[in-house]
Parts: C-alpha cells; structure tokens; sequence
C-alpha cells in the first residue's frame, strides 16, 4: 500500500511517487497485453490491471483528502480548477505532482513538464523536434486537459484554431495547446488569481 507524508508543504514520498509509479506499470502491463500472449498470461495482465487501476483511484482519492486537509493545496486546486478544461481530478493531479507550478518561470515550467519541444540536432543534421522525458503523468492530465480546452476554453480553442489555420499537425497543435495551458496556470497561481476570460494572462 502506497502511503504520503506531508514535508514542508509539498506531498512527499520515496521516489517515485505513487501515483507515477502505478500510472508507469499500468502503461507497462497495457503493453504486455498488446503482445502476442496464451490465454492464461492475458487473463493474469487483465487481473493484474484491475488492480492496479483499483489502486490508481485509492489514490485519487488519498490525494483529494490530502488537498481537502489543507487551505493551501485546497486553493491552488480550486484556481487552477476555475479554468475550462481542467477539472479537479487534473487539478489535484498538478497540486500532488507538479509542486513547481507557479514558482518558475514560463520557460522554467514548460522545460520541466517538457512540454517544449527539444532538437536533436547534430552538426547539419536537423532532426525532428521531439517531447520526452519529464513527468510523463503530468503530461497525460495536461494532454486531456488541453484536448478539452480546445473545445470549452475561449482562449485555447482561438489559439488552436489560429495553429489549425496556418496548417500545423494536431499533435503540434495539441502539445502548443498543453503548453499555453500550462503557462495560465502557473501565471494564475503565481499572483493567485481565478480564471478570467478576459484577461489575456499567458
């Protein structure tokens, strides 16, 4: 059983965190089932799954009570939560994982969720630009947060159809949109403010 301790204002425990840990052997096992498996390995996958999906939403809910404990992670869960796209599921997620969040600057935060695009450049080689490494949990609440932006979140859905416009790929668009997204939240936390539509904070 995966345990918190509170250290000094932030959600701690032996790395990785939990909740890191489960969503990196769920992507794990939902690998092995893609695999070419006997009846008896799948069934034991499935199993194994459950459980873990089982142990995901205990912590879910671990990390709910947690925020609800205190005024402190309970306000910047309800800031971020103001915003449309970002329930309070992916809100309590970025509180529990992303302590960083309206503490570093705009380039700061996007390198380390590592939502800006890194080269692989070498000599006169130009390799395509890529996102990897990071927290990779963080990147997932991000992904479904900005792809509900687009549709619900006058801001995101005006940037994501100006990309649209100029012929950027979706996931290009969809990343952008992750990293303007993060970019308002860490304004809005760092001068500790709701969502506004009509202020242009990012």
């Amino acid at each position: 059983m995966f345990t918190f301790a509170v250290d000094g204002g932030s959600m701690t425990d032996a790395s990785p965190r939990p909740a890191q840990q489960v969503t990196q052997m769920i992507a794990a096992e939902k690998v092995r089932l893609q695999a070419p498996q006997d009846k008896s390995t799948r069934r034991m996958i499935t199993r194994v799954l459950r459980v873990l999906d089982q142990q995901r939403e205990d912590l879910d809910r671990l990390i709910a009570k947690l925020i609800e404990s205190d005024d402190d992670w309970r306000n910047r869960r309800d800031l971020m939560s103001s915003v449309p796209g970002v329930g309070q599921t992916t809100a309590s997620k970025l509180v529990a994982e992303l302590p960083e969040l309206g503490k570093l600057n705009r380039q700061q935060i996007a390198a380390l969720v590592r939502v800006a695009p890194m080269n692989r450049d070498s000599g006169q080689f130009r390799g395509r630009r890529t996102i990897f490494g990071g927290r990779a949990s963080v990147r997932c609440a991000l992904y479904m947060a900005a792809f509900n932006a687009r549709h619900f979140n006058p801001l995101i859905r005006r940037f994501s159809e100006r990309l649209r416009a100029a012929g950027k790929p979706f996931k290009v668009i969809v990343v952008a949109c992750m990293r303007k997204l993060l970019t308002i939240l860490n304004v809005m936390l760092k001068e500790n403010r709701p969502w506004d539509p009509k202020l242009q904070m990012a």
